[in-house]
């Protein structure tokens, strides 16, 4: 359950506080960043952070629930389609993709987590509850001999989602606005539905039968 926002002084809302621990979190690491990092960082006392959130780790929780779910609102919506579980697995690499790029580092640190909190621990179940939908789908995929049989079902989703988690060390929007303005056409510039074209044409080329 999402903790509602509360007022604070004025320009430090929870939602810059976030993106700032996010940053931070991302750049040291959770363990090694601590409430008077984010307080000096913010330029504002650790009592006025305070104000917002109890804990460091509701920081880190609020922050690994976005990307989580964003992943699970895609996961939704591949469950209302119709069609083959090919089709609808491609949905799903194709949202994730979407959601990566969004909230890029929001997914980042989620995908760093190693299980040391309560708040990881929670995440962690949370991807592997996800894990397994996509490892169900590739198995009705194969049943339905739109995938190749000879991979098992679990090491082809652990590979196709190993291919969308590593745009989280190379992809910059940022850098798609700068080759824009700059006319260069950088490679790693690429929109994100040029990105989930991409990915979805090496995977599947290679998934389906």
């Amino acid at each position: 359950m999402t903790t509602p926002a509360r007022r604070g002084r004025p320009g430090y809302d929870l939602e810059s506080l976030l993106g700032v621990a996010v940053k931070l979190f991302n750049e040291r690491g959770y363990d090694g960043t601590s409430m008077e990092d984010l307080s000096r960082k913010l330029g504002i006392t650790k009592s006025a952070i305070y104000h917002h959130v109890p804990s460091k780790e509701e920081l880190l929780r609020l922050a690994v629930d976005r990307a989580l779910n964003g992943l699970f609102a895609v996961a939704h919506e591949m469950e209302a389609q119709d069609g083959r579980a090919i089709d609808r697995l491609e949905f799903l690499v194709r949202g994730s993709v979407a959601v990566l790029a969004e909230q890029l580092p929001f997914v980042t640190l989620l995908l760093r987590v190693r299980g040391n909190t309560k708040a990881e621990r929670a995440a962690l179940a949370r991807r592997r509850e996800f894990d397994r939908l996509v490892t169900e789908l590739v198995r009705q995929a194969a049943a339905e001999g739109d995938v190749r049989p000879d991979v098992d079902p679990a090491v082809t989703a652990r590979l196709l989602y190993g291919m969308v988690n590593s745009l989280i060390e190379w992809y910059r929007p940022q850098a798609r606005r700068r080759s824009t303005a700059n006319g260069d056409g950088a490679e790693h510039g690429a929109t994100p539905d040029e990105l989930a074209d991409a990915v979805c044409k090496i995977a599947f080329t290679g998934l389906r039968t």
